[in-house]
């Protein structure tokens, strides 16, 4: 074990032994609660709201099953350090050493410093680093240096002097830019790239490795890429390569989880994921997703590795995630019906013929109830799923499209702000909100995931979006789905299939309310005169200004002025969902051809750039409400229970006391990498 090792462990442990009283009396206090007790807020501080949630159906799981949820939790659980890492070469230290200070110190917790200091350490957990979950900017103390200093010679722990001055400089200050011109790596904190490589050698790089044309690897997944001696040189994240440690620990509780699985597909499908955590082959990776997709028998799925792109700024490195889920019954069969028809949607699109897929297979829709997560999702989380990301894989063997069902009940049970009665231009569309507004959120996720990610087709020969699309993809492919799950919300099929209760105020509804979002009440995310970088916030402002645009001749959407506020009035409903219809196929067609500039050309001109008028009218009206814009979650905790011999006889879910009691029993718990990696 080398210096800098064993320092990070006995930082770690010095912590671990601070907070084990804490962490009991955690343990002794929590209790199960009843639907009536449940309070799905727990705290708020910046801009962030804290919820819970609970896991419906979990007690009526078997021993066996119980077993499966844990230890697929606690495998998840096991790579958290490693999100840390991957947003930001100094997150651990940073993080380390403030959690310290906030169980040591022993001077005054009431003063303002202190209170900021508190915020701060909240903000890094939530977004598991020192740079925004969603808007990517560093975050700036509101407390000194000298004040920081002063709290870890108290608390007498040491941070040193380079990460002390990060936390306070402009160094570092996007941990994902998506602008080329500030240089795409040089520009981005996020750590999956040696400082001194340039885009363009990544580029070059990836371009030279070979691989099968018609069922390509996903390049670059799972290592970073460095410059060692002049020469470029991934290095993968797997058992005795980089980030060893979590690996070792995520894979040891899915051997313990492979006992447990519910069918022999399952079990085979961990047994993959285990070889590719030993050996860091991308083969490997395609050979277990193809059995994961295929694996629709059971109660419990899960979601554990190197996945989603968004935070590359060139679409390679995948980040750490991991959900663990058990099926809404009810929910799932009424949806069912979503997948069933995919090959309805697909030849009733607006997607040019030769867009189009010919047979979607095995495509899976399910309602599920989350039981743990952790990594990339949380404790922000998605609210619907789709995967494997692998083109050639979704085409040849099908996809799994989840909704996260109590995820989604938690987010609609966590009060309302107010914002719709003064964004939402009369009474009419806050009723007709009200009304649908719900049902059309999980009807636009639904179709958003099962239908909108697994239509259409490349063209013979065309790379993957990634490598065509470059910094440009994840947006394009957001936007993509987005208008499928936009164009098909106002038709009847989904009232003859059963799903939507109303085709015309279900398409209303989610209209209105993607124009206001994607034209005004977005930018509370956003502080005055800063671009859009975030892919999701791109592509709805690209998807809402290039509607508001081509519809001025026919005055499809309308922007007014009322009472000397402004709003944007849906005038021809028919009409703009003929316009989401063109878009739509424009986009596939730019996929489909790796039409780099066409789609270039659309994110940089309707996506990007924020009207500051109406960006300063936004901030101004929404500084009345004091409900924050982001959410996230506290995770339930799955407790065993053992007899005298040690063995679990059940597992009860409990709820954490606080956000900070669940983060510090974390780091008890979880601590598997060094500071530096």
């Amino acid at each position: 074990m080398n210096i800098k090792y064993l320092l990070s462990f006995l930082l770690a442990s010095t912590l671990l032994f601070s907070c084990q009283k804490a962490a009991e009396k955690e343990a002794s206090t929590a209790t199960e609660t009843t639907e009536q007790e449940f309070s799905v807020l727990s705290e708020q501080f910046a801009d962030i709201k804290i919820l819970r949630y609970q896991i419906p159906g979990f007690d009526q799981l078997s021993l066996q099953q119980k077993k499966y949820v844990y230890y697929l939790t606690q495998a998840g659980l096991a790579g958290r350090d490693i999100m840390y890492d991957q947003n930001y070469r100094h997150n651990l230290k940073i993080r380390r050493a403030l959690e310290v200070v906030y169980v040591k110190y022993d001077g005054d917790r009431n003063s303002e410093d202190w209170k900021h200091f508190e915020t701060y350490l909240k903000r890094i957990w939530f977004a598991n680093g020192i740079h925004h979950h969603y808007a990517n900017d560093k975050f700036i103390p509101d407390f000194s240096k000298d004040y920081l200093t002063e709290l870890m010679e108290k608390s007498r722990v040491k941070l040193d002097e380079e990460a002390v001055d990060i936390i306070f400089n402009d160094q570092d200050l996007k941990k994902v830019n998506l602008n080329a011109e500030k240089g795409l790596i040089k520009g981005s904190a996020i750590n999956f790239y040696g400082q001194d490589i340039t885009a363009q050698e990544v580029d070059d790089y990836y371009a030279n490795i070979e691989t099968d044309e018609d069922q390509p690897i996903e390049k670059g997944l799972n290592s970073k890429l460095v410059k060692e001696n002049g020469e470029l040189k991934e290095r993968v994240w797997k058992k005795n390569g980089m980030y060893g440690a979590s690996i070792e620990e995520i894979i040891s509780w899915l051997e313990k989880a492979k006992e447990v699985a519910e069918n022999e597909s399952q079990a085979k499908g961990l047994e993959l994921l285990i070889q590719y955590y030993e050996t860091g082959d991308l083969k490997i990776w395609d050979e277990y997703n193809i059995v994961w997709a295929k694996s629709t028998e059971g109660d419990i799925d899960y979601i554990n590795g190197f996945i989603e792109v968004y935070n590359d700024p060139k679409g390679y490195k995948g980040s750490y995630e991991s959900v663990v889920q058990l099926k809404d019954f009810e929910m799932s069969k009424k949806m069912a019906a979503l997948a069933e028809n995919a090959q309805w949607f697909e030849d009733n699109s607006t997607l040019d013929p030769s867009h189009k897929k010919a047979d979607v297979v095995g495509v899976s829709y399910k309602t599920v109830n989350v039981a743990g997560e952790s990594g990339d999702a949380s404790p922000s989380t998605p609210i619907g799923i789709n995967l494997p990301n692998n083109n050639w894989i979704r085409e040849q063997h099908g996809s799994k499209s989840v909704s996260l069902g109590n995820i989604i009940h938690a987010y609609a049970n966590a009060g309302s702000s107010g914002r719709l009665n003064e964004f939402a231009y009369n009474e009419d569309e806050i009723k007709t909100e009200e009304t649908y507004g719900q049902l059309a959120d999980k009807l636009h996720t639904a179709l958003h995931e099962v239908i909108g990610h697994a239509s259409g087709k490349l063209n013979p020969g065309v790379g993957t979006p990634k490598e065509t699309l470059k910094n440009y993809a994840s947006t394009l492919e957001e936007a993509r789905a987005d208008l499928v799950g936009l164009y098909y919300l106002p038709d009847e099929k989904l009232v003859e299939i059963g799903i939507s209760p109303n085709a015309a105020g279900i398409g209303k509804a989610a209209f209105d309310g993607y124009i206001r979002n994607g034209l005004m009440t977005q930018l509370i995310r956003l502080n005055l005169g800063d671009d859009i970088e975030e892919a999701h916030m791109r592509n709805r402002q690209l998807v809402a200004a290039w509607a508001m645009e081509k519809g001025t001749k026919d005055n499809v959407i309308e922007k007014v002025q009322k009472d000397g506020k402004t709003y944007f009035k849906i005038n021809d409903y028919n009409k703009l969902r003929d316009l989401f219809g063109e878009l739509l196929k424009e986009i596939q067609r730019i996929k489909s051809e790796g039409d780099f500039e066409s789609g270039k050309n659309l994110v940089e001109t309707y996506g990007v750039k924020v009207d500051q008028e109406i960006h300063k009218e936004v901030l101004e009206r929404n500084s009345k409400f004091k409900s924050a814009p982001y959410s996230g979650f506290i995770n339930p905790v799955l407790s065993p229970e053992l007899n005298e011999n040690e063995e679990i006889i059940d597992i009860k879910v409990v709820q954490p006391k606080s956000f900070a009691d669940q983060m510090l029993q974390y780091a008890k718990d979880f601590t598997t990498l060094p500071d530096n990696n």
